[in-house]
Order: C-alpha cells, then sequence, then structure tokens
C-alpha cells in the first residue's frame, strides 16, 4: 500500500519542484513599472482613455493605445504572481476557483439561478489568469454573427502579436495523446496537428501555459505597453459612469469620466479629455451591470431601483449566453500527469470534445475516522472528457441583486430552454460514449472480476447510449459551466457594429459581453485578440480625425478659389495618413 500511496504522490512532488525552481526564477515583469495601489492615484486626475477592468480584452486595449495616449486601467482585483501564487501554475488551476472569498480572491465565484456554480476573474489579466490555458482562434462563421466591423487583415495581424508574446505550444503527456488517439479512432478526423486555427477534426491546440507550467496572461501584454503613457490601478472599484449635464431629453449624452473606489474606501474620480473615452472591459457580467449602476438600461427598471436614468437601453442584461459542459470524470489506474486542455475534437455535430487530468486529494468520512489527521493525505489522479456545445441558442438575463458593484448580480442562463442545445448535447455526449470505447482508453480500465471497466467519480452516461430521452436527461443533470458565458451588451441592441454604446458619446464596450455566440472552442484568444484589434481601431479613428480636421482648417484657410488644388493635395495627404496608419497596424 505505501507504493501505490508514492506513486499517487508521484506527480504532485515532481510538480512542486517545479513550481518551487520556477517561482524561485521569476523576476518582476516590465510592467511592474507602471502599476499602483488604486489609493495611490489623486482624487482627480485626467486622461485621454479609461479602460475599466484589467482582464483579457482590456490588457491588450490598453498596451495598444498607449503608444499614441495617455491610458488609466481600473482593475478591482490584484496583481498575479506572489501574491496570488496558485495563480501562475497549472497545479493552481483548481485550487484557485475553489479558494475564494468575498472582495479580493482572484476568483470570484457566483451561482446563477440555474442552480450551477460559476466563477469571474478578479485579478489582473482577469479571466484569462484564472482559466485552462486553451488558446484556439475563432470559428470562421463568428466574424459573420457577432456583427463587429472587422478588417481581415487586421484581425490577423492582432492575432499574430498577441501570439508572439503568450502562446505557446503545449507537450503533450499521457492523457492527452490518449483523447488524440481516441478521437481520431471515432471519426473526429482529419488530424490537424498543432494548430492555433479553428478546423473540423483532431488538433492540438496553443497554451498560454509555457513548457515550465508556468501562466502568462493577458496581464503580460502590458509589457508591450508605452510605460510613460500608462497607469494601472489595482484594487479599484468603479461604481458608476459619469456623465455631461444634459439639458434636453433628446440630446445624446456623453461620457466624460467614473468615479472608483479605493482599497481603503476613498472615493477618486478619473475624467477624459477631449476626443477621448471611457471603455468597458469588465467582462460579461461586470460591463452590463456596470451600465445598468451607471443609469444605461430600461427604464422601469432603473427606477425601481431608484437609479437616475441617463438612457433608455432596454436590452442591457438581455441575452446572457453560458456554453453549458457535460461529461465524465474517471479514477485512473496509473498516475497521470497534471493536463489542462491541450487537445479538442471538433465535431461536426454541434460539439466540441476536451480532455484534462488531476491530481486531487482523496477526503472521506472513513478516511478522517481511521487516520489521525496529522497522517500524509491520499492523491488520486482524475482524467475528465467533457464536451461543450455551439452557440449555444439558450438565452437568460442578467438583473442587479445590490447597488453595490462589488455584489454579483443576478444571473439566468436557461441552460437547454432551446431543444438545438439539448441535441446538440446529446450529439457530444455519445461521441464520449464513443471515445470511451475506443482501443486507446482501454489502459485507463481496473480489472474486475468480470473483466476491466471504467471507475467513474460522479455520474456515468447512460447505458442505453441510443434512448434520446435518457440522453436527455443526462445533460440535464449533470450541466456545469465551461466559463464561456457572453452577452448581456449585445451588439445591435446595447452597442452598435464599432462597439460604441448606442445613444451614448465617449461610452464603449470591448469584451464577451458584446458576443450572441461563443467563439469557436475556447473564446480567449478571441478575446485577446479583440483588446488589440480595437485598440488599432480606435487609433485610426483619431487619426482620421485629426486628418480631416487639419484639411478643413487648410480649405478655410486658402479659400474657395484654391479648394481645387488643395482637395487634391488633401487626397494626397490622406494616401500618406493610411500608408502610416498600415505600418502602425500591421507592426
Amino acid at each position: 500500500m505505501a507504493s501505490i500511496s508514492n506513486l499517487l504522490l508521484l506527480p504532485l512532488i515532481i510538480s512542486v519542484i517545479f513550481t518551487v525552481q520556477s517561482q524561485s526564477d521569476e523576476q518582476s515583469p516590465a510592467y511592474m513599472e507602471f502599476v499602483v495601489n488604486s489609493t495611490q492615484l489623486p482624487a482627480e486626475d485626467s486622461y485621454d482613455y479609461i479602460i475599466v477592468g484589467g482582464g483579457t480584452a482590456g490588457c491588450p486595449l490598453a498596451a495598444t493605445l498607449s503608444k499614441k495616449y495617455r491610458v488609466l486601467v481600473l482593475e478591482r482585483g490584484g496583481l498575479p504572481g506572489l501574491s496570488n501564487p496558485n495563480v501562475m501554475t497549472r497545479e493552481g488551476f483548481l485550487p484557485t476557483l475553489t479558494h475564494y472569498d468575498q472582495f479580493e480572491s482572484p476568483a470570484q465565484s457566483f451561482t446563477s439561478e440555474d442552480g450551477v456554480p460559476n466563477a469571474r476573474g478578479r485579478v489582473l489579466g482577469g479571466s484569462s489568469a484564472i482559466n485552462a490555458g486553451f488558446y484556439s482562434r475563432a470559428d470562421d462563421g463568428f466574424y459573420k454573427r457577432s456583427e463587429i466591423n472587422w478588417d481581415s487583415r487586421v484581425v490577423q495581424r492582432s492575432y499574430e502579436w498577441v501570439e508572439k508574446a503568450i502562446v505557446f505550444q503545449p507537450e503533450l503527456q499521457t492523457w492527452q495523446s490518449a483523447i488524440r488517439d481516441g478521437l481520431l479512432e471515432v471519426g473526429v478526423e482529419p488530424y490537424n496537428g498543432y494548430s492555433l486555427n479553428h478546423t473540423l477534426g483532431t488538433k492540438i491546440g496553443g497554451s498560454t501555459f509555457d513548457t515550465s507550467g508556468r501562466r502568462h496572461s493577458a496581464a503580460d501584454l502590458l509589457n508591450l505597453a508605452n510605460s510613460s503613457n500608462i497607469k494601472v490601478a489595482l484594487y479599484a472599484s468603479v461604481e458608476r459612469v459619469l456623465f455631461a449635464p444634459s439639458y434636453s431629453l433628446m440630446s445624446r449624452q456623453i461620457a466624460i469620466g467614473v468615479v472608483f473606489r479605493d482599497r481603503a474606501g476613498g472615493y477618486h474620480h478619473a475624467m477624459i479629455r477631449d476626443n477621448g473615452e471611457v471603455i468597458l472591459c469588465a467582462g460579461a457580467i461586470g460591463s452590463p451591470q456596470l451600465l445598468l449602476l451607471s443609469g444605461i438600461g430600461p427604464r422601469p427598471y432603473l427606477s425601481s431601483w431608484g437609479i437616475p436614468v441617463v438612457r433608455h437601453s432596454p436590452y442591457v442584461g438581455n441575452y446572457m449566453y453560458d456554453n453549458p459542459r457535460n461529461g465524465i470524470s474517471i479514477v485512473s489506474p496509473v498516475p497521470l500527469e497534471q493536463s489542462l486542455i491541450q487537445v479538442v475534437g471538433i465535431t461536426d455535430s454541434g460539439a466540441y470534445l476536451e480532455a484534462a487530468s488531476n491530481v486531487l486529494p482523496f477526503s472521506s468520512p472513513a478516511y478522517s475516522a481511521f487516520l489521525r489527521p496529522s497522517s500524509s493525505p491520499l492523491y488520486l489522479t482524475v482524467a475528465s472528457i467533457m464536451e461543450k456545445i455551439i452557440g449555444p441558442h439558450s438565452s437568460g438575463t442578467l438583473r442587479l441583486a445590490s447597488t453595490d458593484v462589488r455584489t454579483n448580480p443576478i444571473v439566468r442562463f436557461n441552460y437547454f430552454s432551446n431543444p438545438l442545445d439539448l441535441e446538440r448535447c446529446v450529439n457530444g455526449s455519445r461521441k464520449i460514449g464513443d471515445l470511451l470505447r475506443s482501443r486507446a482508453m482501454d489502459d485507463f480500465k481496473f480489472w474486475e472480476w468480470s473483466g476491466t471497466d471504467f471507475r467513474f467519480v460522479g455520474p456515468a452516461l447512460p447505458v442505453d447510449q441510443s434512448n434520446n430521452e435518457l440522453m436527455g436527461e443526462f445533460c440535464r443533470r449533470t450541466v456545469s459551466t465551461i466559463w464561456h458565458y457572453h452577452g448581456g451588451c449585445v451588439v445591435g441592441r446595447v452597442v452598435d457594429h464599432s462597439l460604441k454604446v448606442v445613444g451614448v458619446h465617449s461610452l464603449r464596450v470591448v469584451d464577451g459581453s458584446t458576443f450572441t455566440v461563443s467563439p469557436g472552442t475556447n473564446p480567449q484568444a478571441t478575446l485577446l485578440m479583440l483588446g488589440r484589434y480595437m485598440g488599432l481601431m480606435i487609433l485610426k479613428e483619431r487619426m482620421n480625425k485629426v486628418v480631416v480636421d487639419l484639411l478643413g482648417n487648410l480649405v478655410a484657410f486658402v479659400g474657395s478659389e484654391k479648394r481645387r488644388t488643395v482637395t487634391s493635395e488633401s487626397k494626397f495627404s490622406v494616401g500618406v495618413f493610411e500608408n502610416q496608419y498600415e505600418h502602425f497596424a500591421l507592426d
């Protein structure tokens, strides 16, 4: 028995050795030069761009805008790294999600009205600092369905900018290799090898964990910022967006800044300069919540909370989506490595298949009764296979639970309320059954008197997997989240095709709350790209405005008799500008 316990402990011991070594070698990132505690900021200051949320989209957006303008990032959480060491390692993934507090833990837990536990990032880097690290670009159909104005060349360059900095090719070990082989055996073909693109078949995706197991989140992209033009404030809870006084019910509202509270309870005003913007990057939970608290939402609903109505926007908090996760977990008869998602099977039936393996402490009433508390813990290797459906089509709502922005709003996703979602879950669950019956899975079965079989942790698939009713019940009974929730500020309802809040000047939303569909197998790559992409588009807008204003002044100066000459020269000037922009955007 002792030898078995030692074998089970071996992966954990090895991981701890490498974790300690990586932490000892770790140096402070370059972005620490401009990171401050929010208590250090003045009571009032002005910036060109105020970004609410230093997360997956907010960090690349801030780094890009800082190249030309003064930027303030307001992050409600703290730093990854030494203050939150679990965030930085693969082994820390599950502890980060399960060890939380009310106001400062890197993961803020919430449970939807559907009864499904969930989590949101509350740390610099946002959800990219607490997720499983999988990186895969959006499917081609996403760009049309999203209704965002896309420039395909800048999209490509934005992906590449991110990937050069924080994306790595993972090294497959026992469990992930078996999953790859099993997927191919059951017909999830072709094999696409290592690929960042979304392509039908089986592939190895990218990872934001490097070969030593260290995480590289969106926060790492701040290393590419202009350090003299950016300030990142931690533990800054933005309470509402501020607007210029309006003297007409028909006039367009103008955002002028934000009010935020620091860790000590002090209040600060951050204001934007001429032609600047407030940009919400607080995620699918935080951005619609902040719009509601700022007076942008359904008029009757805001009035019921006593919130002054700034703009009647009936769809804020509507169209909330979460891709359901279903699957099985087994105890492995042999020790397995700690592995998060590295391989994905992209099927043609509306589901994506992924897998992970974790070394977990074992506890039970019997264990506690027979062994002293000081006894060495036992560890089990638990391997999981899961499926995520595309879409989804089912949607729900977000409502306020409190006027305190630190309190989670009330969310309902209405999983499987659309029959197509349930059909896709059944298809994906059947494919998991096929995978379990593949030869590639034989080594993960235990010997029994009657032969070999899996030892499941939690529910197993129904024995009769041809029965739609039983499979549908399995989907409903075992539904959980894969943390890909989105919506609440969707394009065409709350924001326009450039992600500007409809009817409000100088206010934009750049995050997953604008999506009506989850991009590809995992949204992380697309959100990182979106931050960089929108930064470049905003810079282009500003440069366009400068050129137009300059040309207008020139035309007015030379007089009408010389306009023809100036117009000809103006075309040349615009051409020079476009060339300069392309050089910057594609650098």
